[in-house]
């Protein structure tokens, strides 16, 4: 027989070491069906030392749980087992967190969560298990470690939907690579980065998750395989992690191909001005030679040629500058340095 469901809130203000604003730390009890489901958003230490004192945990697991810079982890003891899990942040930022710690502990009769507010699927869910009494009812009606698998499993669910947005900013940045008109190194940078912290949160993820579902199956009931539950959970991490990966070896790819490119952009401009410049070399002798203060044929000196009108060196002037330059221009395009 199901035990009736209540809910208590007690609401708190702490401020983050990490953050500059005042966040309200809030704590839901919900009771279950033969355990208590309690979730403690953007905790402070008096109400995680008061909740150790209830449940008699461990001092260093419950500094652990309000730390931001654990690693992902299971401790197993005789009646609970603590958890420590990573989630990707909702942005990644400069100065942010690059992930979202979730820590759990979890007893036959119990099912403790922690996390701070970035943790928007959990903390939906627990709004909506307050305010819908049949979705309570399912979360809640069976045992800690089966919700504790459903926690999870939204969670990661959550993941798919930053690796479809990841998927579609590898689509668009394909499209501005090939693009001339579309700088594309500062977009391939930042989305490497995301690439990145994704993988370096998954990979720990699937192991302590696959972990998570062997070492917890004692707070099931016994109808209830939680290895199999869990089986799609990491079923879909795989595919996270093959994707991340694949995602990596295509921005390696992107990145490779937008340097080839840029650098046969340059050598263009670069062979363009040489040649602009290799053309300019015999009118700049000439006029060197002809801006001597000495006596030169056709020079004010001597005396002008005149043969074909007054201006006579100076169309002279103009074919010697001109013919060497005309010359180098047909041997560039025989060699075919002038088109592709």
């Amino acid at each position: 027989m199901k035990k009736e469901l209540f809910i208590a809130k007690l609401p708190h203000l702490r401020r983050h070491p990490q953050q500059t604003e005042v966040l309200q730390s809030h704590i839901e009890t919900i009771q279950g069906n033969g355990f208590t489901w309690t979730d403690i958003q953007n905790p402070d230490r008096a109400e995680i030392e008061k909740l150790g004192k209830m449940y008699n945990f461990n001092s260093l697991n419950l500094d652990d749980s309000i730390s931001k810079i654990q690693l992902a982890k299971i401790d197993n003891y005789d009646d609970h087992s603590f958890i420590i899990l990573h989630f990707p942040p909702l942005a990644i930022k400069r100065g942010m967190s690059r992930f979202n710690q979730l820590a759990v502990f979890i007893g036959k009769d119990y099912l403790v969560t922690i996390h701070y507010g970035e943790l928007k699927p959990l903390v939906d869910m627990v709004a909506h298990c307050k305010d819908n009494s049949q979705y309570r009812n399912e979360l809640l009606g069976k045992s800690s470690g089966i919700l504790l698998h459903k926690i999870i499993d939204v969670l990661v669910d959550d993941l798919l939907h930053t690796l479809r947005r990841i998927v579609e900013n590898l689509d668009e940045i394909e499209d501005d690579v090939f693009d001339e008109n579309k700088s594309t190194p500062k977009k391939i940078s930042l989305l490497r980065r995301e690439i990145t912290i994704l993988r370096r949160i998954v990979h720990p993820l699937r192991r302590t998750v696959l972990e998570t579902s062997k070492n917890t199956q004692r707070f099931s009931n016994d109808e209830d395989d939680l290895v199999i539950h869990f089986d799609d959970v990491i079923d879909h991490l795989d595919k996270v992690a093959e994707t991340l990966d694949e995602a990596k070896e295509t921005m390696e790819i992107y990145k490779d191909t937008d340097f080839m490119l840029s650098t046969e952009k340059s050598n263009k401009i670069l062979g363009v001005l040489t040649i602009i410049f290799t053309l300019t070399i015999p009118p700049s002798v000439i006029a060197a030679i002809y801006g001597m203060n000495v006596n030169i044929p056709g020079g004010i000196e001597t005396g002008s040629w005149m043969f074909l009108g007054p201006y006579t060196t100076f169309i002279i002037v103009l074919l010697m500058s001109a013919i060497p330059a005309f010359s180098m221009l047909a041997y560039f395009y025989k060699r075919g340095w002038l088109f592709d």
